[in-house]
């Protein structure tokens, strides 16, 4: 089956409810009918200010509203989505820009200082649409103004299964890349999870008579940003079925703010990044039992990072209805492995079941033998992205050709249990060699987390004599915790072989992720050797 998200999005808008809300947002309730309506005037205004098929539109805005309805502008008038990253300075959010070959650029007002200081820069751009409630800058067009002028009515053009997404990734290690999906392509990776759960809708007729016999699908919340691929794939799986995307007006996480949306929108589903997110979410729950009602949660998945089996349990206590999805995937894949807990079921940390269409190849290309002990790379063989936009040689790194079939390898790590279980061991490109031995920096921070005072850490490598690169970790600790290094060092080395204990243990004088929950192993390294004195 072919799919684009435009079409879908055409023929499942007219079998909803017109009152049903697509987007809700800090008190705001948007329909569909208004959806779609206001999506449908974007995207001809987009295009009768000479955007063409396959033109990119660069996304500058926290979540909200209008996210959503500039992708299905997007989608639907066959324009390509570009993500920045919000927490980016100006020069970091000129490069997305200029990588991408953007030529329209859709941002919130309070990202217009950085803007205004680009402009001269952005020779590629031709349009400015600014997001706001004042005035407009000068130089930009009224994102309201666009959406509210016209009829509506679908804009009646042929699409194809081609149409691209652009996703950016982090650049936590390098550079960010933009990750070239077809449309066709992510929503076939996104169907094979739900292929899992059982039988589901195989062609866009079925999905449209399905939800016409169904109704509106479910409320979802993602807690984490929307430019990024977790809180982005999660709004776009829940807006092809129909569903209701609950987003936070704060610029951080606020646990107590979750929480209360889930209450007051009867919210079902939550996507959030590992512990990052989970942990001071529980921690709302543990300090406030009883005042938030979690009643109408059914799941609540994670991807990108750690979630610690403590944590699990911990969140189960207080929802013991709730089906836990620990997802393990990329930008650049996604299906890698799952797991699921539920309450009085088994909780385990970075293990995960194998996705149907994975293997794991040691660094012959061999497949790894099951409890070989071997540690191997995995590699996703299903629908997986085109490739790195303009960029060839990342693309032949990570898009490799072996025995006959297309993988994305985008460099994580792990073993094969006897079970044909995944024991998840971390990205290579932060492998640290120390003396011979590699150690994965997740395991390492996992087993620093485990410290009652610890609330967070990043584990890296900084040159070293000795060594060559030394074990270094930098933590993040609860409020009014003592900073003990001996004692951290000691809690790892109880649990993990002395090789992998910390050289040495810092305590950050900064947040050590960026607001998707991913770790920013590059600031790390740069903060220990400067405590190092390495410069």
């Amino acid at each position: 089956m072919a799919w684009n998200f435009g079409d879908i999005l055409d023929r499942i808008a007219p079998v909803l409810p017109a009152a049903a809300p697509a987007l809700i947002h800090d008190g705001r309730d948007i329909s569909w009918a208004d959806t779609t309506r206001r999506s449908n005037n974007l995207g001809r205004a987009l295009i009768a200010g000479g955007a063409k098929p396959g033109d990119k539109v660069a996304f500058y805005m926290r979540n909200r509203p209008e996210y959503m309805e500039t992708l299905a502008a997007c989608f639907k008038s066959r324009l390509v989505h570009v993500n920045i990253n919000y927490r980016y300075n100006a020069d970091e959010v000129h490069y997305i820009i200029d990588d991408s070959d953007a030529q329209t650029i859709i941002y919130g007002a309070e990202f217009r200082e950085t803007i205004l200081a680009l402009q001269s820069r952005l020779s590629k751009v031709k349009t400015f649409v600014e997001i706001g409630d004042g005035a407009t800058a000068p130089f930009a067009e009224s994102y309201e103004a666009l959406a509210v002028s016209g009829d509506g009515a679908p804009l009646g053009i042929e699409r194809s299964p081609d149409d691209l997404l652009f996703i950016y990734t982090g650049g936590t290690t390098g550079m960010p890349k933009g990750v070239m999906w077809r449309h066709t392509d992510l929503r076939e990776a996104q169907l094979l999870a739900l292929r899992r759960l059982g039988p589901i809708p195989e062609s866009l007729d079925a999905l449209v008579a399905a939800i016409k016999i169904a109704g509106p699908g479910n409320r979802v919340l993602p807690a984490c940003p929307l430019m990024h691929g977790t809180g982005l794939l999660t709004a776009i799986g829940c807006m092809m079925s129909g569903g209701s995307i609950v987003t936070l007006p704060g610029a951080s996480l606020d646990a107590s703010e979750l929480w209360r949306a889930v209450t007051k929108h009867k919210v079902q589903s939550i996507s959030i990044v590992g512990d990052a997110f989970a942990k001071p979410m529980l921690k709302a729950l543990d300090e406030k039992a009883g005042a938030y009602d979690t009643s109408s949660i059914v799941s609540i998945v994670s991807s990108g990072v750690m979630w610690s089996s403590e944590v699990k349990t911990g969140l189960l206590r207080h929802i013991p209805q709730a089906t836990l999805m620990d997802a393990f995937g990329a930008s650049e894949a996604l299906g890698f492995g799952s797991s699921m807990t539920t309450s009085g079921g088994e909780s385990k940390t970075a293990r995960f079941q194998m996705g149907e269409l994975c293997k794991v190849f040691d660094d012959n290309d061999n497949p790894v033998e099951p409890g070989s002990g071997k540690p191997g790379i995995i590699a996703m063989g299903g629908p997986i992205p085109s490739g790195y936009y303009k960029d060839p040689v990342k693309t032949a790194a990570t898009f490799k050709t072996i025995a006959g079939r297309r993988y994305s390898i985008p460099g994580d790590w792990c073993l094969v249990e006897k079970d044909g279980t995944l024991t998840l061991m971390g990205r290579g490109s932060v492998c640290i060699n120390t003396a011979g031995e590699k150690v994965y920096p997740e395991e390492v921070e996992e087993a620093l987390k485990r410290h009652p005072s610890v609330e967070d850490a990043l584990v890296v490598g900084v040159p070293d004599e000795k060594w060559g690169l030394a074990v270094t970790a930098i933590v993040e600790l609860s409020q009014s915790a003592p900073f003990d290094e001996a004692a951290l060092r000691q809690h790892v080395r109880t649990s993990l072989a002395g090789y992998k204990t910390p050289k040495h243990v810092f305590q950050a004088s900064a947040p050590l992720r960026a607001p998707n929950g991913k770790a920013d192993y590059k600031a790390a390294t740069d903060f220990a050797k400067q405590k190092l004195g390495l410069g």
